[in-house]
C-alpha cells in the first residue's frame, strides 16, 4: 500500500516546512500543471460546460511552501447555469492541506466553505466559527484527495480505505481499482485505470456517492475522465481535451 509516493511524502514531511519537494522526490504532479475538460451529461451526451484543474505557487501558508490546487467548472442547460470553484493549499511535503475553498451556485443553492486546517492539533476551524476534531494529523479534502489518489499503486483488484477527510463524518473514504481501459477523448484515445472513490458528502449524495475517476496508465496518472452527480444536470461526465503536464511517462 506505500508506493515510493507515499514514502517519499513521510519521509520528507519530517524535514523542514518552508521547502518545496526538493529534486528527486516523484509526485506525479508539479507546479504549472493545467488539465481542461469538456464536461457533458451522461444522458444525452451533449456538451454542457467547461472545467479546469490547475496548481498555482508556491503559496505561504502560516510558515509552510503550499502548492495551490484549483479547480474550476461553468455549467449550463438551457436557462439554467451552475459554477463550482474550489482551492486547496496542499503541503506537498506532508502530503496534506492546510486550508480549504469551496464556492457552489445553482438555480436551486448556494454555498460557501472557507476553512483551515491545524495538522499538528488535528483540529480544523472554518471562517464561519465552525470547529471540529480531524482524525487524522494528514487530513484532506475533496479537491487535495483527488491528486493524492493519483500517487498510489493502481493493482487492478486493490481496495484502499482512509480516514483523512478533514470532516470526521465524512469518512471514510475508499478507493477501489476496478479495470484497465481505452477510452476516447479530444486528445485521442488513452490508456487508463478506472477507479471507483466512494465518499460521505450529504450536501450531493444520500448517504454514499461515487465518483468514477479514470486515470491515464502511466507516471502522470492524469485524471482523463470523471464521473460524478452535480446539482442541475444529474450525472456528469469530465473528459479531459488538454493538458500541459510535465511529468515523465515511461518510454
Amino acid at each position: 500500500m506505500i508506493s515510493r509516493y507515499l514514502l517519499a511524502l513521510t519521509v520528507m514531511g519530517l524535514c523542514a516546512s518552508r521547502r518545496i519537494p526538493a529534486e528527486g522526490i516523484a509526485l506525479p504532479f508539479s507546479l504549472g500543471e493545467k488539465l481542461t475538460y469538456e464536461v457533458t451529461v451522461a444522458k444525452g451526451g451533449g456538451k454542457v460546460g467547461i472545467a479546469t484543474m490547475w496548481i498555482e505557487g508556491p503559496v505561504d501558508v502560516r510558515g509552510t511552501s503550499t502548492y495551490l490546487l484549483r479547480f474550476d467548472s461553468k455549467i449550463r442547460i438551457a436557462f439554467l447555469s451552475a459554477v463550482s470553484r474550489s482551492s486547496s493549499w496542499f503541503d506537498p511535503l506532508r502530503g496534506s492541506s492546510l486550508r480549504f475553498f469551496k464556492h457552489e451556485q445553482n438555480p436551486l443553492s448556494r454555498n460557501d466553505e472557507s476553512v483551515d486546517f491545524y495538522p499538528d492539533e488535528k483540529q480544523w476551524k472554518s471562517v464561519k466559527g465552525e470547529t471540529g476534531q480531524s482524525p487524522s494529523n494528514t487530513p484532506l479534502d475533496e479537491l487535495s484527495f483527488m491528486y493524492f489518489i493519483r500517487t498510489l499503486p493502481m493493482t487492478p483488484g486493490a481496495t484502499y480505505r482512509f480516514d483523512r477527510h478533514f470532516d470526521a463524518a465524512r469518512n471514510p473514504t475508499t478507493i477501489n481499482v476496478i479495470r484497465r481501459e481505452v477510452i476516447p477523448t479530444p486528445m485521442g484515445e488513452l490508456k487508463v485505470i478506472l477507479v471507483e472513490m466512494r465518499v460521505r458528502d450529504p450536501r450531493h449524495y444520500k448517504g454514499e456517492g461515487v465518483i468514477r475517476i479514470h486515470l491515464t496508465d502511466d507516471n502522470c496518472r492524469l485524471p482523463a475522465r470523471i464521473e460524478s452527480t452535480m446539482p442541475v444536470v444529474g450525472t456528469a461526465v469530465l473528459t479531459i481535451a488538454s493538458q500541459n503536464t510535465t511529468c515523465k511517462t515511461p518510454k
